[in-house]
């Protein structure tokens, strides 16, 4: 149990994209003016013949029409970005010939950004999402009153709520962060309310600095969220793991049961007799003989 609970804290942050990417899943990105066939998965975005610190990207999900959706998050605009992510574009068509739309979400502080990126012979155009557009101010005070009269939110508002720091607002990144997991904390739905207060988690990282990030850990510890994640991935390892050495141990007598099997076949033992000390089927005994 103790390396199973070492193991599991290692990858919490494996366990908060799980989260996220359920969300995203779940969750239409219209409200923001990007339309695009249905999420079916997160998939690993490491490519190996890139260097990781060049090309290090957010979020990749395969699309029901087959192809992919890539998501940047991005707090100022530089053009050499735009080249980085066209280059991982690039590669990752290299790699499963899938076709891409690329979306960069760019927060508040970016109030121009560039279209596309032209070189001549190729033009890089993501489709992009500028936060500065949104009132933050206004969609919270929106969330804020549906949670505080009990009322469910839409998987558009748990979108909103993680986005609302990005949002154009009149208080600083942190204190956003730190009121949309607060507010997370007030839904009704147990699934909704990790859901948010993950995801919240893993945008953190695309904001704020790391006494800030620390901040609002300490913030997510006192949730009991954390715990309560932490366990029931522990549970979900445990349960994966008994159920791997039961199927070894299964193989394992199965295997031993085939043996038994082949010597009694070839001491000339009646079929009626293997049967009934392997347990294994005439049809499984006969298929063992034609081998001999």
């Amino acid at each position: 149990m103790n390396e199973i609970n070492t193991e599991i804290s290692k990858h919490w942050k494996d366990i908060i994209q799980k989260y996220t990417s359920g969300l995203f899943r779940n969750a239409t990105l219209e409200f923001y003016g990007i339309k695009t066939a249905k999420i079916i998965e997160l998939i690993n975005t490491e490519l190996p013949v890139v260097e990781v610190a060049e090309t290090s990207t957010d979020f990749i999900f395969l699309l029901e029409d087959n192809t992919y959706l890539h998501f940047e998050f991005q707090t100022a605009y530089n053009k050499s970005d735009m080249l980085r992510f066209a280059e991982y574009d690039l590669r990752l068509y290299e790699r499963d010939k899938r076709k891409i739309k690329t979306v960069i979400i760019y927060s508040a502080d970016v109030k121009k950004s560039a279209d596309s990126l032209d070189i001549g012979s190729l033009i890089y155009t993501p489709a992009k999402i500028m936060m500065y557009e949104y009132d933050g101010n206004a969609i919270y005070t929106e969330l804020e009153t549906k949670l505080n009269n009990k009322q469910d939110l839409t998987d558009t508002d748990m979108l909103n709520l993680i986005f609302l720091p990005l949002m154009r607002n009149s208080v600083t990144k942190y204190e956003l962060a730190e009121k949309s997991i607060e507010l997370s904390q007030t839904i009704q739905d147990k699934n909704k309310r990790d859901v948010c207060i993950a995801s919240a988690v893993a945008f953190i990282d695309k904001y704020l600095n790391e006494n800030e990030k620390n901040k609002i850990w300490g913030l997510i510890r006192m949730t009991g969220t954390f715990a309560r994640l932490m366990q029931k991935e522990i549970d979900e390892t445990v349960e994966k793991k008994i159920k791997e050495m039961e199927k070894r141990m299964t193989e394992t007598k199965k295997e031993e049961r085939v043996e038994m099997a082949t010597k009694m076949l070839k001491n000339k033992e009646p079929i009626d007799k293997i049967i009934e000390y392997t347990g294994l089927t005439e049809k499984k005994i006969k298929s063992i003989q034609k081998t001999i």
